[in-house]
């Protein structure tokens, strides 16, 4: 029996939209997207963006760039692009992706994200980019303008993002298959292979 993969993603994560990208073809699993703030679980657990941690070592960095291309070699993706403004504060873009899972518009609101912020280079920490984006994908903006800024759904995200930590995800990409952790790109297949 195939069990359900929970994948928590925040749209400022490169590997989080790869692996998006990379699961759109693994339809014999489950995977049920939890957005969270990344921002909030490296305050939380002290810990801070490869690229922060590991930047001024050019053979890391180096190799981080050889992984992330032979997992898009791998997985038939080709339309990846870094984007110009990274790092992006992602708090506008995660409080729409709760207001859209209430909607139920959150797959069509992911892909957009996830298409703007990664193969397209939006400026997306900007409101009227995002909804601009939002208008041009043909989903409900006034609804999810208005959601981004509800309490309830902030709540929502603050809660999604502490219960994370809470079960030890320290960065994102991460998988949850019940009780165990698996973190990064690179577990895709583990985690689908223990969930089969």
């Amino acid at each position: 029996m195939t069990r359900e993969i929970e994948f928590l993603y925040d749209f400022g994560s490169p590997n989080a939209y790869l692996v998006h990208r990379a699961i759109e073809d693994m339809g014999t699993v489950t995977f049920r997207y939890v957005p969270v703030l990344l921002g909030g679980i490296f305050k939380a657990t002290g810990n801070q963006s490869p690229m922060q941690a590991y930047g001024h070592i050019a053979a890391k960095r180096d190799y981080d760039m050889l992984e992330m291309h032979r997992f898009m070699a791998r997985h038939d993706i080709n339309n990846f692009t870094m984007n110009p403004n990274f790092p992006v504060n992602t708090l506008l873009l995660m409080r729409g992706a709760v207001a859209a899972e209430a909607l139920g518009c959150a797959e069509d609101y992911i892909e957009a994200m996830m298409t703007g912020m990664w193969e397209r280079g939006l400026a997306l920490a900007d409101p009227e980019v995002w909804a601009g984006l939002l208008a041009e994908a043909g989903l409900p903006v006034e609804a999810l303008v208005a959601g981004s800024a509800d309490a309830d759904n902030k709540a929502r995200l603050v809660a999604n993002t502490e219960a994370a930590v809470a079960r030890e995800v320290f960065g994102i990409p991460s998988f949850l298959l019940g009780e165990e952790l698996y973190f990064g790109k690179d577990r895709l297949r583990d985690v689908v292979e223990a969930a089969q």
